[in-house]
């Protein structure tokens, strides 16, 4: 029967016709009979697809719906045993409103599936507005008439503009969305629009309202997405949006618009071995699928439940909607601190609509848990030696807002924000400004700090403009030694480092820190290893080649960021940090998930593995072994210090080479030494023992009213004696001086 439909099809087909496959006449004939689906109501459309009489087809499946998409058995128990959560918060116990269901997926113009090639128009003004740049949410540059504006503009302004998406392949289209132009400058919106369908460019046929062509709403501001849903699905292979009205401003007004198609792509009726040839996305066995906040625990929940020997999953605060901002230990020791392992996290969803960090780091749960039970190797190292935290979602109020709507309909900036409508990615102190200032002021540079920058004490007042996870967050990071990190962001493909704030208040320039060459090995570990990053075929996402810098920048000489995470981690803890857009798409579609995680496994372990490079060992009292915290550990020619924690372990972070190490304590003599780094993976120990000071070791001695040891009381007499011959050598100096001159006299 399979085989009957798909040699019919390929008959009409044939013909230079589009096939109406819900609701078709017996006789074949291809006339559509579409409805309107304005997005400005999303509730109005809904329920007007739903009242639908089309019979239903099979589609691929694809769903945004959280209670529809279930990927595997595994993601089914996972939820059936996450209602065992402890946890309540009363917030989240009710039932969520989900996002919008939708019957088949975006082609892929926003998240670049669709290539340049594929889009044509009818016309466009210059380069910079060409077809290519027609996909929704793509960003324009700061200044219009580059190469990278924010989206298709035609040249003409009549009903006969149109722009044109190539599937190639036999598609089911059910929809489009629609956008204005990105631009600070221009104001261009598409009011109304038809479609029209084709199988060979030539014959088009128009989506139907009945016995006229349907008419669809458009847009009425620039930057919110507009879901039209087809009455009629139509397979065709090629689709055009014609607009037909649009904002006129006199001379200005251009006809511009940003897009995505929704549609299932068919089975190839030629090739009977397709569906058997084609590559599984992910041969990982993990929950693919957007989660929500309450969906998010209990995934949590389940990875402990099936690792709890690894596993420990505590809060470090609340949202402002007293939401939890839970974080998921993994080590073979959980809840404690292992002398000399060190501390590494990932921090996702700062902006709550960039959604992949977060899906990724619950991916990466679920993969260590699983690789640790299956003996993988390298896993195993990992967790013996590290002691992990994920922390998966930073901003859940804001990931609620954009989940919601849904990964089309979010738009750019919905979720963004905190509750509050704070940006938490420079919501942290500015120290930079107050490092700068000390320097320029101070000429002994040897009286200057450059590490363990204090918090200015009108940031931790309760009146400051500093968001609750933003506190939350520095707490954490004040609580453990972390040494590495990173956090997550979407919405371009590239790794930045720190400093993210420029010197002069500029819009952009480059800031490098003392640790240049390290951030720089840092973020080429992540880039280099990242699937679609390391690709040097790929498309820029939006306004900036980030190719041309092989896919790292410093932060500062991208755009200026004071007050953010990156730089407050460097120069308040020992720990450093980059933050890595994932991808193009802020908020990639349920299906894309897969695809997504292969992209960035690899990364992901490759950059934690980057804890382990350098150096790292115990200060100790050489009398007593007791390991000395804060000593000051200073690398020679690099101008930043970091500090020993409560046990005397530290960790120094370093490109493979010789390095002179000296490490001092208050009332300790200081110490070096040279230290190797190699390329190994695992770092080189450098122990250092520091001897007290004579003073401050009687003081203590005396303070705890103890007799002196043996060992002290000769090295106080050889000191006295040394004190008394160079005083006695002094006094008879001065008498055979005063000899001489008498006898001149």
């Amino acid at each position: 029967m399979a085989a009957f439909l798909h040699v019919t099809l390929l008959l009409l087909l044939s013909h230079g016709s589009c096939v109406q496959v819900d609701g078709a006449p017996s006789d074949g004939s291809p006339t559509v009979t579409p409805a309107v689906g304005s997005g400005l109501d999303l509730t109005t459309t809904r329920s007007f697809v739903g009242n639908s009489s089309a019979t239903e087809i099979p589609t691929a499946g694809f769903t945004t719906s959280k209670s529809t998409t279930k990927t595997t058995v595994d993601a089914k128990r996972q939820t059936e045993d996450g209602q065992k959560l402890e946890t309540k918060d009363s917030k989240t116990e009710e039932e969520e409103e989900g996002p919008l269901e939708l019957e088949c997926p975006p082609l892929g113009l926003e998240s670049l599936k669709v290539k340049d090639y594929q889009l044509r128009a009818s016309s466009y003004k210059r380069r910079g507005l060409g077809p290519h740049r027609g996909r929704l949410n793509i960003q324009s540059g700061v200044e219009d008439g580059d190469i990278y504006d924010g989206a298709w503009c035609a040249l003409h302004r009549d009903k006969k503009q149109w722009l044109e998406v190539d599937a190639q392949r036999l598609t089911r289209f059910t929809g489009v969305i629609l956008q204005g132009r990105s631009s600070i400058w221009s104001w261009n919106v598409v009011h109304t629009f038809k479609v029209q369908f084709s199988n060979d460019t030539l014959l088009w046929k128009s989506s139907m309202n009945g016995s006229e062509e349907a008419i669809f709403e458009g847009n009425q501001d620039t930057e919110t997405p507009v879901l039209a849903l087809f009455h009629t699905p139509t397979v065709a292979r090629y689709i055009r949006i014609n607009p037909q009205s649009w904002y006129q401003n006199g001379t200005q007004g251009d006809i511009c618009l940003r897009a995505e198609v929704l549609g299932c792509v068919l089975p190839d009726p030629s090739n009977v071995h397709e569906w058997q040839a084609e590559p599984s996305e992910s041969k990982d066995k993990l929950d693919f699928r957007h989660h929500n906040y309450k969906e998010m625990r209990k995934l949590m929940k389940v990875v402990h439940e099936e690792c709890p020997n690894i596993t420990r999953i505590y809060s470090i605060g609340k949202s402002y909607k007293d939401l939890k901002l839970y974080v998921m230990e993994i080590s073979d020791n959980p809840g404690k601190h292992k002398l000399g392992e060190p501390e590494f996290r990932y921090v996702a969803g700062m902006h709550g609509n960039e959604v992949l960090g977060r899906e990724l780091l619950l991916n990466l749960m679920q993969y260590i848990c699983q690789e640790y039970k299956r003996g993988n190797q390298r896993i195993l190292r990992l967790v013996r030696d590290t002691r992990i935290h994920l922390l998966p979602s930073m901003n859940p109020d804001g990931y609620e807002m954009a989940f919601k709507k849904g990964s089309e309909l979010a738009g750019w900036a919905l979720g963004r924000y905190s509750y509050e409508g704070i940006d938490m990615n420079s919501n942290f102190a500015d120290l930079n400004s107050g490092m700068w200032t000390a320097i320029e002021l101070e000429t002994d540079r040897s009286k200057l700090i450059n590490h363990y920058f204090p918090i200015p004490e009108q940031y931790t007042s309760e009146d400051a403009f500093v968001a609750s996870e933003t506190r939350a967050v520095i707490s954490w990071m004040q609580s453990i030694p972390f040494v590495l990190g990173a956090n997550l962001h979407g919405g371009e493909l590239v790794v930045t480092y720190p400093y993210d704030m420029t010197r002069d208040w500029a819009p952009r320039e480059h800031t490098p820190t003392p640790d240049e060459s390290f951030f720089r090995w840092l973020a080429t570990a992540y880039a280099s290893t990242n699937q679609v990053m390391s690709n040097p075929d790929r498309r820029p996402c939006h306004n900036k080649n980030f190719l041309r810098y092989n896919n790292i920048i410093n932060g500062a000489d991208w755009h200026n960021v004071p007050g953010s995470m990156n730089d407050f981690s460097y120069l308040h803890t020992n720990c450093f940090e980059v933050t890595v857009e994932l991808s193009c798409d802020k908020f990639p579609h349920v299906s894309e998930l897969p695809i997504e995680w292969e992209n960035n496994r690899e990364s992901l372990l490759v950059y934690m593995e980057q804890v382990h490079r350098g150096i790292k060992g115990v200060i100790r009292d050489k009398d007593t072994g007791a390991g000395i915290a804060n000593a000051i550990i200073k690398v020679e020619d690099i101008d930043h210090h970091i500090r020993s924690v409560a046990d005397g372990d530290y960790w120094r972070l370093l490109n493979p080479g010789e390095y002179r190490v000296t490490v001092t304590a208050e009332g300790y003599l200081p110490n070096s030494r040279s230290c190797h780094v190699m390329y190994d993976f695992y770092p080189t120990i450098c122990d250092f023992y520091l001897t007290m000071m004579p003073k401050e070791k009687l003081k203590d001695i005396l303070r705890k009213r103890g007799k002196l040891p043996e060992d002290v009381q000769l090295r106080l007499r050889q000191r006295r004696l040394r004190k008394l011959r160079v005083t006695t050598k002094a006094i008879n100096q001065r008498r055979a001086a005063a000899a001489k001159r008498a006898k001149r006299v």
